[in-house]
């Protein structure tokens, strides 16, 4: 990718204020919040003076899965409650957030990845499913959807 997500985030956020596009540049500051937010509670667990360290691109494709997931839920509710307009508006950022995801995983690739780390964990059995999906959340952040993956491990281990 080049620079790093936050870099990214910070230009794309400029570039929606000179194009005075309202709905990317308000999108935007709420991701710009986020990560702002978690390097705040990051600074503050840091013992006396340390410098924290800036927030790895791991942290932040977290950080935007989570906003991603946050506004489905969000549109399934508003869907459920006739509010189409406000179901689309969650719809329009989850768009704009998606921008900085890596591009998801085709079936057939998760598959592969649960295989490849099954293998590497050495996992045998249920008890083992946390050791998976933790390779399978740092190597995979933001490319797949764990709530569908969980099943699919399951299944291997089961």
């Amino acid at each position: 990718m080049g620079k790093d997500l936050k870099a990214r985030v910070g230009e794309s956020l400029k570039q929606a204020m000179k194009d005075k596009d309202a709905v990317r540049l308000s999108t935007l500051r709420l991701i710009n919040a986020a990560i702002k937010d978690t390097e705040i509670a990051v600074r503050s667990a840091a013992p006396g003076d340390a410098e924290p360290e800036p927030l790895s691109d791991d942290k932040v494709l977290a950080i935007l899965g989570k906003m991603v997931k946050q506004r489905q839920e969000s549109a399934r509710v508003y869907e459920e409650g006739g509010r189409l307009e406000l179901a689309e508006q969650e719809r329009g950022e989850i768009e704009i957030i998606e921008e900085f995801l890596p591009a998801k995983l085709s079936a057939e690739d998760q598959a592969k990845a649960v295989e490849k780390a099954i293998a590497s964990t050495g996992a045998e059995g249920l008890r083992d499913m946390g050791k998976v999906m933790a390779v399978l959340k740092a190597k995979y952040a933001g490319q797949m959807d764990f709530g569908e993956v969980g099943p699919l491990v399951r299944a291997k281990l089961g």
